[in-house]
């Protein structure tokens, strides 16, 4: 066993970079970075942000006394890539030419993986990154949208609903590949999975306008009254795709996408927030539904995880729509900054050969 490895954890977001030590076999250290808007708005696009994104990571080694040198490996969040298996991968000049590309979009999380590359071959470290957003192991009916010149696009939460599903799988004493889950990841986004023997075979587009809808998400629209819209006059593209993806969801019924706010303004006697929670709540038993018929009623367990587990009105609506199909197993949380860590010891313990990205 490789316990004795350190790891350094590297998870841009928008407003925040998180950074993490791992060694011993624990996260030693696990700090969020908080960037200002009037920070952020200084860089006229993410790869502006290079140097104060790194800044920002060195800066946790340095106050923690720890030298680059001292690393085993650099483990980042997956950037904005190419569809791919799930699995861990080396972060190479092809994947960083596609992230910089902007093919496949364009996030700081691409930074990220910009600066632990270079760290990396500077200081000769291996650098590697886990089921990415793109990940993609969907089975061809899941494909089929409807209409050809659209295809059903899998994007998601694939570290969190993977390292999920391992988590509970190992529970339930077997291996991931052994069991048939359906894992929800619940947050500002929202994705429902269904997992196969170690494969994610149908998932909602958490970030594009598919599925139930979340706190900033508008999720699955009738599209002929969003066509509409499109077409109206009233809305540019911009305004629609912020609609659908950051202004959506419960901030669009309710103004906030704070969980705690709406459930004291249900507490208070708020009828309309508890409508639009409640609503929330059934589409995404709706969504869980589905996955049951996908997965054709052999399901091990139902894996709630993310942070809106900790609702508690949240919760218990939930499993009284889903407790009849399966067990209902909670990993409450973001677990990212694990997730990595966990990837990268199934590296060093060869638990888990690396894919490669071409």
């Amino acid at each position: 066993m490789a316990d004795n490895k350190t790891i350094l954890i590297i998870n841009p977001g928008s407003t925040s970079t998180k950074v993490g030590i791992f060694t011993a076999g624990e996260m030693k250290i696990n700090v969020s970075i908080k960037h200002p808007d009037e920070e952020i708005r200084k860089f006229a696009t993410i790869w502006d942000q290079y140097d104060y994104r790194k800044e920002a990571i060195l800066g946790v080694l340095r106050e923690n006394n720890l030298e680059i040198e001292e690393l085993d490996a650099i483990a980042c969040r997956g950037g904005n890539v190419k569809p791919l298996p799930g699995g861990t991968y080396r972060i190479c000049p092809k994947m960083i030419a596609d992230m910089k590309s902007g093919i496949y979009g364009g996030h700081p999380i691409n930074v990220g993986g910009l600066v632990a590359f270079d760290l990396g071959n500077q200081f000769n470290i291996p650098v590697l990154t886990a089921d990415p957003p793109m990940t993609d192991e969907l089975c061809i009916s899941a494909r089929y949208s409807g209409i050809p010149q659209i295809a059903r696009q899998s994007s998601f939460h694939a570290l969190n609903q993977k390292a999920t599903a391992r988590k509970i799988a190992a529970g339930l004493g077997k291996r991931y590949d052994e069991v048939n889950l359906i894992v929800v990841h619940l947050g500002g986004g929202i994705s429902v999975g269904a997992h196969r023997k170690g494969k994610i075979i149908d998932v909602n587009n958490a970030l594009d306008g598919d599925g139930a809808f979340s706190p900033e998400r508008a999720g699955s629209l009738p599209a002929g009254d969003l066509v509409k819209m499109c077409f109206s006059g009233e809305y540019s593209k911009e305004q629609i795709l912020k609609l659908l993806t950051g202004g959506g969801g419960l901030y669009a019924y309710l103004g906030t996408t704070n969980a705690i706010e709406i459930e004291k303004r249900i507490a208070e006697g708020d009828q309309k927030a508890a409508e639009v929670y409640e609503a929330m709540v059934y589409q995404v038993a709706k969504e869980i539904g589905a996955c049951t018929t996908v997965l054709e009623g052999n399901i091990d367990a139902i894996a709630l995880t993310g942070s809106l587990v900790y609702s508690k009105v949240l919760l218990e609506s939930l499993l009284k729509k889903i407790s009849f199909i399966a067990p209902v197993l909670l990993n409450p949380g973001e677990n990212e900054m694990e997730a990595l860590a966990e990837a990268a010891m199934r590296y060093f313990n060869n638990e888990e050969e690396l894919s490669v990205y071409s």
